[in-house]
Formats: C-alpha cells, sequence, structure tokens
C-alpha cells in the first residue's frame, strides 16, 4: 500500500517560548524632604542592588525657602545638600550602573545641572546630566490675577520629561516641581516602554511612588504601632525600594540589614498620608486608591498589585507662595495653683499693653500641660501661647517682645518664658490654583542640549467623586464595650494639604474594620476633636485598604509656612485622634 504523504500544512509546529518578562525596575528613594539624612545616599547606592536613586527635596514650605534664597542670589534656588551629596554620590552611582533622578533643581533646574557639569569634572567622574523645565509660572502671576507679592509659582508636571531624558541617555536627570510620584512614572516608562495611555500601569507607578516619596516614613519612620516593635531596629530606619515590574506592580522593600521594617501597616500608612479620595490625581494619570491590594511578600516585602487608572484632568495643580506678613509668639509658663486665673491675669496685661496698635490677628491658647501634686516642676506647669500677625513687621516686634518682658516682675507668681521673645519674623502663604495642563511648556533639556517639548497626556477626564462604597456589615449589636482609647484598634497618619489637614486611619483585621467604618463618622471625628467641630470635614472610604481618610478643610490656615496653630502641619493630628477614648467593643480589644 503506498503511503500518504504528510501534509506540511496540518504539521504541528511547537509554539515559540514566550519572551521573558523584563527583569523589574528596582527604585530607591534617599531623600524624602530638604534636610533629610545627608549620608542615605551612600547608604542606598553601597547597601544593595539598584537600578535608579531619586530624592525627593521639595514641599509647600521648602518652595518658599528657595524663593527666598532666589531673591538674595539668582543663581541659586535649588536644593544645596544634593549638590554636596553628589561629591561622593556621583562616583558610586557610576560605579555601580545606577542612575540619579531627583526634584532638587527646585526654582533652578538648569542651575543645578550646570553645577553637577562642573562638579562632575572636578571629582572626574564624567555624567550625562539632563533637566526638565517649564513648571516656573512666575512670569504669569500679574496676568493671571494670582494678587500681588507672588514670591514662587509652580506647575506640578508628571514623569514624562524625566522619561524623555533617561531614554537620551542621562545618567543624572534634574527637575523643578514635578509631583513627587514622578521620580518613579518617568523612569518607570523609560524603562518599561510605557506608552502615554497605559492607565493602569502608569496608576500602579504612582501609588509606588507616594509609598517611596516620603523616605524612612515607608519603612518604620512615624509609624502608629511603633511600639510592637524591636526599638534597636527603629532607631535608623532603613530607606525604601520598591521593585517595579512590567504591568505597574511593585513590591516595596528595603536594602537587607538595614534597620526599620516593611509591612502591610508602614505601606498603608503611608498610602494614606497626605491623600484623600479614591481617585488621586496627578499629571500622568489618576489613580484608583480603592483598587490598591496588599499583600505580604516575604520579610520586609510587600507587593502592591490591581491599581486601576484612568486619564488625568486636563489641569495642572499650581502652587503659589507669597510673604503673608509678620509673626511673633511669646509663650508664658503658668505653674502650680491657680492656672487659669494665671492666664486670665497675663492675657488682660498684654492685651492693655497691645491697645495702642493692636496686630491684625492676636491668637491666645492655653495648653493644661499640667498635673496636680507633680513631683517634677515641669510636670505643674500649663503652657499661655500668644501668636501675633500683622502686615507691618513694627506690630508684631518690639512692641510685643518688649511689653512681655516688661511683665517681668509685675504679672503672676513664678512669671517666665520658654524663651526669650523676639523681634518677629516674616511668615508665608501657600496656596493652590489649577492652569490648563495644554498652556504649559513642559520642556526636556536632553545631555546634548537638545530642547524636547513633551506633550501632554493624550486624553483628558475631569476628576469626579467616586460614589461611596459599601461599608462592611456591622458588628452584631448588643456586644459588651469599653471605654479605650481608638488607637488600640485602629492606626493613624496625619499630614498637610495647604490649609487643609489629612487623617487617615486603617483597622488591622476585618472585625476592626466592620467597627470602625461605622463608628468614627465625619460627626464623630468633631466630638472627638473639638478643634475642627466648625471646619469642613469630608470623609472617603477606602475597603481594600481597610481605611477611612478624612480631609479637614481651614485646620492649617494659609498652609504650613503660616504657622496657624501648635502642629502647623498637621502631623500628630492622627496621634491626638487615636489617644481619644470612646467606647469599643471588648472583642476587639
Amino acid at each position: 500500500m503506498r503511503a500518504t504523504a504528510p501534509n506540511p500544512e496540518s504539521r504541528s509546529v511547537p509554539e515559540p517560548d514566550p519572551a521573558p518578562a523584563p527583569a523589574p525596575l528596582r527604585i530607591g528613594n534617599a531623600s524624602g524632604f530638604y534636610g533629610d539624612r545627608f549620608d542615605a545616599v551612600r547608604e542606598m547606592l553601597t547597601g544593595g542592588p539598584l537600578d535608579i536613586l531619586t530624592g525627593d527635596y521639595l514641599a509647600e514650605l521648602t518652595m518658599l525657602i528657595l524663593g527666598r534664597d532666589r531673591l538674595k542670589d539668582p543663581s541659586r534656588g535649588y536644593a544645596k545638600t544634593f549638590l554636596r551629596q553628589m561629591e561622593e554620590g556621583l562616583g558610586l552611582a557610576a560605579e555601580r550602573g545606577v542612575k540619579i533622578v531627583t526634584n532638587a533643581g527646585g526654582l533652578n533646574p538648569a542651575g543645578l545641572a550646570d553645577a553637577i557639569r562642573a562638579l562632575s569634572e572636578r571629582v572626574g567622574v564624567p555624567v550625562r546630566v539632563a533637566h526638565v523645565e517649564g513648571d516656573d509660572l512666575l512670569h504669569r502671576a500679574a496676568d493671571a490675577g494670582w494678587g500681588d507679592g507672588v514670591l514662587t509659582a509652580n506647575a506640578y508636571l508628571g514623569g514624562a520629561g524625566i522619561a524623555a531624558c533617561l531614554r537620551a541617555g542621562a545618567d543624572v536627570v534634574v527637575t523643578g516641581r514635578v509631583t513627587d510620584a514622578a521620580l518613579v512614572t518617568g523612569p518607570a516608562a523609560a524603562h518599561f516602554g510605557w506608552a502615554p495611555d497605559d492607565w493602569d500601569a502608569l496608576a500602579g507607578a504612582v501609588v509606588a511612588g507616594h509609598v517611596l516619596e516620603c523616605g524612612a516614613q515607608a519603612t518604620g519612620g512615624n509609624y502608629a504601632f511603633f511600639a510592637r516593635h524591636d526599638p534597636r531596629s527603629l532607631r535608623r530606619p532603613g530607606f525604601p525600594v520598591a521593585e517595579l515590574h512590567a504591568d505597574g506592580s511593585s513590591v516595596i522593600t528595603k536594602h537587607p540589614g538595614t534597620g526599620g521594617l516593611v509591612t502591610t501597616g508602614t505601606v498603608t500608612a503611608q498610602l494614606l498620608y497626605e491623600t484623600a479620595a479614591a481617585r488621586y490625581a496627578g499629571p500622568d494619570v489618576t489613580a484608583r486608591l480603592d483598587s490598591v491590594r496588599l499583600a505580604s511578600d516575604g520579610p520586609d516585602r510587600v507587593r502592591i498589585s490591581g491599581v486601576r487608572g484612568e486619564a488625568p484632568p486636563p489641569v495642572l495643580k499650581a502652587g503659589l507662595t507669597r510673604i503673608g506678613g509678620w509673626r511673633n509668639e511669646v509663650v508664658f509658663v503658668l505653674t502650680g495653683l491657680d492656672i487659669e486665673a494665671k492666664a486670665g491675669l497675663v492675657r488682660e496685661q498684654m492685651e492693655a499693653a497691645l491697645a495702642a496698635r493692636r496686630p491684625a490677628e492676636v491668637r491666645w491658647t492655653l495648653a493644661r500641660t499640667d498635673r496636680a501634686d507633680a513631683s517634677v516642676e515641669e510636670e505643674s506647669s500649663a503652657l499661655l501661647r500668644l501668636v501675633v500677625r500683622d502686615p507691618d513687621p513694627e506690630a508684631v516686634g518690639r512692641r510685643v517682645s518688649g511689653a512681655a518682658v516688661e511683665l517681668g516682675l509685675a504679672s503672676y507668681p513664678g512669671f517666665h518664658l520658654t524663651a526669650p521673645p523676639g523681634p518677629g519674623s516674616p511668615y508665608g502663604v501657600f496656596e493652590a490654583v489649577y492652569v490648563d495642563a495644554a498652556g504649559v511648556p513642559h520642556t526636556a533639556v536632553l545631555p546634548d542640549g537638545e530642547r524636547v517639548a513633551v506633550k501632554p497626556p493624550p486624553e483628558a477626564r475631569p476628576l469626579e467623586e467616586v460614589p461611596e462604597p459599601p461599608l462592611p456589615e456591622p458588628l452584631p449589636p448588643g456586644l459588651p464595650t469599653r471605654r479605650a482609647p481608638l488607637g488600640l484598634v485602629a492606626g493613624a497618619r496625619s499630614g498637610d494639604k495647604g490649609g487643609s489637614a489629612n487623617v487617615g486611619l486603617w483597622a488591622e483585621t476585618d472585625e476592626a474594620w466592620r467597627w470602625l467604618a461605622h463608628a468614627l463618622t465625619a460627626d464623630r471625628l468633631r466630638e472627638l476633636l473639638p478643634e475642627v467641630r466648625a471646619l469642613p470635614v469630608t470623609r472617603h472610604v477606602l475597603p481594600g485598604l481597610r481605611a477611612l481618610n478624612f480631609t479637614v478643610d481651614g485646620l492649617l490656615g494659609e498652609g504650613v509656612a503660616a504657622q496657624a496653630r501648635f502642629d502647623p502641619q498637621a502631623k500628630a493630628l492622627g496621634e491626638w485622634l487615636r489617644a481619644r477614648h470612646l467606647d469599643i467593643p471588648e472583642v476587639l480589644l
């Protein structure tokens, strides 16, 4: 019988092996603010493998400081600390093949880029330096109607300019005011070849960038449950590292052997810091915080996955700073008996002395830090704080300080001050405005000097609130309760956004979440924190993180630089809330 010839079209052809997934991009951060640990750059470059080292030096207050620096010397306006760190850091990074991305350029990224080139020649480490510009909008202030006295005006740019610089071969990329997360989205987009509308991947990088941006706050610093851990490990927390993957997922970790800890709790705390609603808008993408999923991935490793993204808004946030006026502060120490009467006497005396030219704002605060029958004098003392403000420095200077000093022998028994009163000092004001994204000239200046215009994202979506998600089923009614601090069942972290304060709380267990989601309403928050009773409070629910995020508008006045309250950045607002007592089911305690 004749054999049948095989049909080549029916022959089974093995499928080619799928291309291996690209290796994760290892991004570490060595600075969370201007003044952070100086030797963190060395620690991060020598402590373990990295591809990118970032440094975040800018905050609302920092822009005001740099603006005053620029007034004194137009060639300044950048973070000088970073330049000193690079005297050693350039060589260490070059040896290890690590690229450096930083916003230390502040108000003068071109000036810092030139200074790095000069440093490169001086230390004998050749590097290709690029920078990003276009965020400075000061020239628009008058025409835009932003008012008089604007000292700095800067749009928050995204990471696309950084990506263009890295694609062009830059070893060091310097920016001005970009979003903190842009220091991560830019390198990730360049490395993985993401398109400008790869929203989910970009959103994952934004979330990872938000976790990294404040340095050691992701590795056990400022952590609500620090007392549960070995204090020796928290004396010097390491700085965080994100292992970014091509789909935008990441693992947050730190270099081996460094202090601190990385847990779902430390990562949750940082995700709630200075955020608010489920939609976290930025210039690259709007990240959906309600889609974030966290899971332990081993010791000191937390995986972030599931992040969804949407097109960003058509506008960019811009921060304005200006000198708001002059400020002075006097703190009177009241010790022992008759605290209220002592406070009343000195207050009447000071008010009389200031009557002829009363400052525009006079604020008194009595903090009853005293205890009865105290064995230490400090514990027997309360603090009466006087804060005055005025556009005229004379109104808050010698007039106030002299009046306080002259009462030294003529007021309440035990009169003394925490410090000699000073002449008064200028205070700043921060304001956020919004500008058309298409009208901001985002520009990447490549290592060879070529200027490349960076296009805005291909799509925009106006920002809208997410409907509140369903709450978990409450705990069964009638459970026995005990009066106890909220902090026994909830962690918290708080901070500032202009004149508003943010406080995020999370539960560690499903049962605690079932209670917290129903017990801690906006009205209950007002009851627990009397200082915010008259202010607008908005509650945002994030079930995936078992978290609530509250925004308190107006608590910080005109922003941190205005020093409107005892805790001007609301850093401890969350800890005050955790210390407040309420009726908590005993099963949770």
